[in-house]
């Protein structure tokens, strides 16, 4: 048996997303409803599957447009396909000084040097994050 069929309302709940993101992400083809229910649109239960999708990649940093050209690519599309592997290594630069920033905002939080921010050891754990070797220059875009 068929699932039955969410509202926009119940959508927009479960994804946490405001109904009018709902409708912008239909418009550029990023989901579909199913159909309407009087004037409400109705979407099948998997949309919120892509609005995860959807959500993580915008908290990644990808725009509008490298997502939606992400969930129309097919496995013959050399060129996304080598794009998406440059944001992923992009990614795993940006993981890397964000770990390095959060462990020295830990060493930070024990931190008994009079003032914090004089302390030796976060200095150095500060200039690692700030001189890394894979300091960003300008980001890439996939679109």
């Amino acid at each position: 048996m068929d699932e039955p069929l969410l509202d926009i309302a119940e959508v927009a709940r479960h994804s946490g997303l405001a109904p009018s993101a709902l409708r912008y992400y239909e418009k550029k083809g990023l989901i579909a409803a199913d159909g309407r229910n009087g004037l409400r649109r109705t979407y099948r239960p998997e949309v919120l599957e892509r609005l995860a999708l959807i959500t993580c990649a915008r908290g990644a940093g990808l725009s509008i447009a490298e997502i939606h050209r992400f969930v129309v690519a097919r496995p013959s599309d050399a060129d996304l396909r080598a794009r998406m592997t440059a944001r992923a290594d992009e990614l795993d630069d940006q993981i890397g000084r964000l770990t390095r920033l959060r462990d020295s905002l830990r060493h930070a939080s024990v931190c008994e040097h009079e003032p914090i921010v004089d302390c030796p050891d976060f200095k150095r754990a500060v200039g690692n994050v700030r001189n890394a070797p894979d300091a960003p220059t300008a980001p890439s875009r996939v679109a």
